[in-house]
């Protein structure tokens, strides 16, 4: 009884902790400024020259072009920058209906490579009566690459870290922030303050006008979910569908940024937590932790940090390592667990896995854009005092992956306050309107109760915020839900093709199980944060 009460005062502890502080952290957080009501003139319209696609695969019927859109929009007719576009012709070309926009996840996927990649993930129907298009947004790979560390500055530190933070770990990430912002005003300055969403959106309304478009149909997923919205908001009666997979809850993430992170934190723990109960109820297909995974994930993490596994390209895959690799793979869902299982088994044997492969290259060039965009597009609180405070206590209430991730150097969505809260541009490019998107045509916003990236809390809240939204729920785990259910997809291709919207309250709960050994399917390959895909459906 006495380790029971003792467990759950220390649960009040970590929980209440991360309430308090953010209550704080909404009261001090920054509010949006007004918008200015400033005539400017409008950006010339790009002219779009279609060819061959040079880094493009033969024979795949895409066709690429550049467009010059405005760097500031401040100054429309000023200073332009290049966006690559791709774009593959509706097969029906007599019963075309219009263009399909494809926005990946990030920020710092690229759309182009997202286009190419999901296009035969998509049914007759909407690649007969579509255009298919996708864009890398500015600041992302061909669209002019955003360079804060470099590989040798993020290698340093992404192999240093651990996945037990010792004494000294939060001080060293403020630290780590305060070098990154510097670095991107030092290397992208000229750049970075564009690349917030308030100018994509703008950038995706010239790309309409540039291929001849009165309206846009438009699929978002997870980051790409907060582009439609800001979109919509700008341009609502530009849309002529719009689904938001995976979606954000704009205000909470652009405005009250603590809390936002927050829910990811615990979203993030509450899925792998869910995985490794199925562990310890399913030993045998999951292969790790002989019935108690919990405290086997806690002890590897521990042992890889001790003694840290050097990988084929020579540098050593730590618990933080681990932890970075799981946070994306998680996403997966339920069909990846028992592969999940058997890499932590061999991780415990420290022998090389694919949930053991350190950032690359083009993991930093992700990750740069990342941080930056969400620098760009959200405004802390100022006061390191509570910048620690609230760290600390966000990376105490995820236990499993909140230390190393919360704590570690600047990457992913969840440790972008020490940066932001140091981040040393200006936002012109930060969105500050309402939300409402009034007078657009219905929205379908798309979420995933098990979500382990964007809370299924904020699909509610999304759909709640737009005058027109309609949220479809995917009883499921797993990061964004279309064609990871059947259900969810026909509904989804119904309304883009037809206009036709789900009932309300419509609950989609088709996610089949976990394969019971991994013998009946195909091995899934580690899910890599720099390459987003609609998968195909199954």
């Amino acid at each position: 009884m006495r380790n029971r009460t003792a467990a759950h005062r220390r649960r009040r502890v970590v929980w209440g902790m991360p309430l308090v502080l953010i209550a704080v952290t909404a009261l001090l957080g920054a509010t949006p400024g007004a918008a200015t009501a400033t005539a400017l003139a409008a950006p010339p319209v790009p002219a779009l020259s279609w060819a061959p696609c040079a880094d493009g695969t033969p024979g795949d019927g895409f066709e690429c072009a550049t467009a010059q859109v405005p760097l500031d929009y401040r100054e429309p007719t000023g200073r332009t920058i290049p966006l690559a576009v791709t774009r593959r012709l509706a097969a029906d070309r007599a019963h075309r209906t219009g263009v399909l926009v494809l926005h990946p996840g990030g920020p710092g996927n690229s759309g182009v490579d997202f286009a190419r990649n999901s296009y035969d993930a998509l049914p007759a129907a909407l690649r007969d009566g579509f255009d298919v298009v996708g864009y890398d947004m500015r600041g992302v790979k061909r669209s002019g690459q955003v360079e804060c560390w470099n590989d040798k500055e993020y290698s340093a530190a992404v192999d240093a870290a651990r996945g037990v933070p010792g004494p000294g770990a939060l001080q060293v990430a403020v630290r780590q922030g305060q070098e990154f912002a510097n670095a991107c005003k030092e290397r992208s300055g000229d750049l970075v303050p564009f690349i917030g969403t308030a100018s994509n959106a703008k950038d995706l309304d010239l790309l309409r006008q540039a291929l001849g478009e009165e309206t846009l149909t438009f699929y978002g997923r997870s980051f790409g979910s907060y582009v439609g919205t800001v979109y919509a908001a700008q341009f609502p009666r530009r849309v002529r569908a719009m689904v938001l997979d995976g979606a954000y809850d704009p205000r909470h993430y652009s405005d009250v940024p603590y809390a936002y992170d927050a829910g990811q934190y615990i979203a993030l723990d509450a899925a792998v937590g869910r995985f490794l109960d199925w562990c310890a109820q399913n030993a045998t297909a999951c292969g790790f932790g002989d019935g108690k995974p919990r405290q086997a994930f806690e002890e590897l993490k521990r042992s890889l940090d001790a003694d840290p596994v050097i990988t084929a390209g020579g540098r050593p895959a730590t618990g933080y390592t681990l932890a970075y690799r799981l946070m994306f793979n998680i996403n997966s869902g339920k069909e990846i667990w028992p592969e999940l299982g058997q890499a932590l088994r061999t991780a415990q044997a420290h022998q090389t896995t694919w949930l053991l492969n350190p950032p690359s290259p083009a993991s930093f060039d992700f990750l740069n854009v990342n941080m930056a965009v969400e620098c760009a597009d959200r405004v802390y609180p100022t006061s390191r005092l509570l910048l620690g405070a609230v760290v600390s206590a966000e990376a105490a209430s995820a236990p499993l992956l909140g230390p190393p991730i919360g704590l570690g150097p600047p990457t992913y969505d969840h440790n972008h306050a020490p940066t932001c809260a140091q981040w040393p541009a200006e936002r012109p490019s930060r969105f500050e309107g309402s939300y409402r998107a009034a007078g657009s045509a219905p929205i379908l916003v798309l979420g995933t109760t098990g979500d382990p990236d964007t809370p299924y809390q904020d699909a509610v809240a999304l759909a709640g915020t737009l005058d027109n939204g309609r949220l479809l729920t995917f009883a499921g785990e797993g990061h964004t839900g279309y064609n990871r259910s059947q259900c969810v997809s026909a509904l989804v291709n119904a309304y883009l093709a037809d206009l036709t919207l789900p009932a309300r309250g419509t609950v989609c709960a088709d996610e089949p199980p976990p394969p019971s050994s991994l013998a009946r399917r195909a091995p899934v390959t580690g899910v890599d944060e720099t390459r987003d895909v609609i998968p195909t459906l199954r």
